[in-house]
């Protein structure tokens, strides 16, 4: 039995899966990899399935896999799918344009974060709600950063950054409805973070406490080690 979505929701959740992960290798679009055995989307998508507060869930997915996309993820969640663009910005639009306004708070969320806690989804939500116009998950950085800049034989340090203010960021990332559909419309560059176009139009953006689970699956390292997540979450 497909499980239902909670009709008095006031989170839609936003899933641009269009791209081709090119760093992951060689095999198609990025969400439809395998991990233990279902596509990335499929873990995706259950577990936003999963946070109390989500009314509806979008999908941007290739132009071509919209039937196929539709069809696996149908007895996951009910899932509002939408044909992507050629970049990320432009699927988000896309699924954006899928909301109806009266759903207040709308969560960007990348299917290549597929063991995201609903716990997180939940968090930033709140967040939202409490009164923030925009809200990321991060995590301290714990690598030790260096500035650097060319040279005759290589990169020459410049500098150690301090880290004790820098962020790794994750998704969900979270925005009251009518912040996110104006700086998508006054967009004029392109950008791959929804907060990044909340930033350049003047609005805050708050962090929340991240996930170690919410790690991004980009390289083939990175399934083994989402693969041995699965079995201890």
């Amino acid at each position: 039995m497909t499980p239902q979505l909670n009709a008095r929701g006031d989170v839609a959740v936003l899933v641009p899966a269009a791209g081709a992960g090119l760093r992951l290798g060689p095999g198609g679009p990025k969400a439809l990899r395998l991990l233990a055995g279902e596509p990335l989307l499929v873990h995706a998508i259950r577990r936003v399935a999963a946070a109390p507060s989500v009314r509806m869930i979008v999908v941007a997915a290739p132009k071509a896999e919209v039937e196929a996309v539709r069809d696996l993820l149908a007895p996951v969640a009910p899932v509002t799918v939408v044909a992507g663009g050629a970049e990320r910005q432009e699927s988000v639009s896309l699924a954006l344009a899928a909301v109806p306004e009266e759903i207040g708070i709308v969560l960007v969320h990348d299917a290549a974060r597929a063991l995201t806690p609903p716990q997180l989804i939940e968090s930033v939500a709140a967040a939202v709600r409490s009164g923030h116009p925009a809200v990321i998950p991060a995590l301290p950085v714990v690598d030790t950063i260096k500035e650097v800049g060319p040279s005759p034989s290589g990169e020459l340090v410049l500098g150690t950054v301090d880290r004790s203010v820098l962020r790794s960021v994750q998704t969900p990332q979270g925005f009251r409805h009518d912040v996110l559909a104006a700086a998508h419309a006054t967009a004029a560059d392109a950008h791959t973070d929804d907060a990044g176009l909340v930033e350049k139009a003047g609005l805050p953006v708050t962090c929340v406490p991240g996930s170690e689970l919410a790690m991004k699956i980009t390289r083939p390292l990175d399934l083994v080690l989402a693969e041995a997540l699965l079995h201890v979450t």
